[in-house]
């Protein structure tokens, strides 16, 4: 045992050190963000950069009285929770039926919606703004939660799938022979089953729409503009003003972070469906 020690001391360190690195490197352009949002202007582009400082609070309270942060974070909330409900009322009911009633063409389909997602956001972009407008949409929360809807609907449906293809077809021939209806299966004995499922795939798609900045852009201004809006905002012909932004930026991200953080394990879980089998 002694001589087998040293053998793995090393591997065991160089793995340590890379997962210290790695995490250090994804964790640095957050942890710089946090710094520059305390600096004063000319703190942040002071060079060489300043790690010793005298923190302000300055930015926050200019981000607020400038920009009305409340009004943008009840916009980026109300897409959010509309687009993930509206979606998986939709997702669930469609992947049951692709789940347990499959056809020929059931894989095909999946396929399907799934490659949708490989088309860049900016090909759909004219067809869009061109419905939206005419239907009177623009710059409204309801176009920007039923473009959300459909963004995220071909990744829910994908997740919830898979979540139903894990219980076993035993459980619902029981409850067919014992006379339930397709509701009342779905409602008394898949929803209960899945419920892990429904709450990994909601909450996945309420950081992705939270996170959403490209239709945000597009198809909103003051009235309904998120907190990718109000980020966006900070950019001028002047240039950027980096402390200020860092602030936006930091209170547009902090409420999602904190929210993944507590809801990790979930959201692995999601992201995992079906790998191991």
């Amino acid at each position: 045992m002694q001589q087998q020690a040293p053998s793995n001391f090393l591997p065991q360190l160089l793995r340590t050190v890379g997962a210290w690195a790695v995490a250090l490197l994804l964790f640095f352009p957050l942890g710089w963000l946090f710094l520059t949002a305390f600096k004063t202007e000319l703190q942040a582009i002071h060079v060489p950069p300043l790690f010793i400082f005298e923190p302000t609070l300055d930015n926050f309270g200019e981000v607020q009285r400038r920009s009305d942060y409340l009004l943008y974070a009840r916009n980026s909330l109300i897409t959010s929770l509309g687009s993930t409900i509206l979606g998986l009322l939709i997702a669930a009911p469609a992947a049951y039926s692709m789940a347990f009633f499959r056809t020929k063409k059931t894989r095909d389909i999946l396929m399907w919606m799934l490659s949708t997602k490989m088309m860049p956001a900016v090909g759909a972009l004219v067809p869009i703004y061109v419905l939206a407008q005419t239907a009177g949409m623009l710059d409204s929360l309801s176009a920007l939660t039923i473009v959300f809807t459909l963004s995220n609907l071909p990744i829910m449906v994908w997740m919830l799938y898979s979540a139903y293809k894990d219980i076993p077809n035993e459980i619902l021939e029981a409850a067919r022979m014992d006379g339930a209806s397709l509701w009342t299966e779905f409602r008394h004995v898949v929803m209960p089953l899945s419920v892990g499922g429904l709450a990994s795939t909601g909450l996945l798609c309420l950081v992705l729409s939270w996170n959403e900045a490209f239709w945000a852009l597009n198809l909103t201004s003051a009235k309904a503009g998120t907190l990718a809006t109000l980020i966006a905002s900070y950019s001028s012909p002047e240039g950027l003003f980096w402390a200020k932004l860092s602030a936006a930026s930091l209170m547009a991200i902090a409420p999602i972070v904190v929210f993944g953080w507590f809801s990790q394990k979930q959201l692995v879980q999601g992201l995992t469906f079906g790998a191991v089998k």
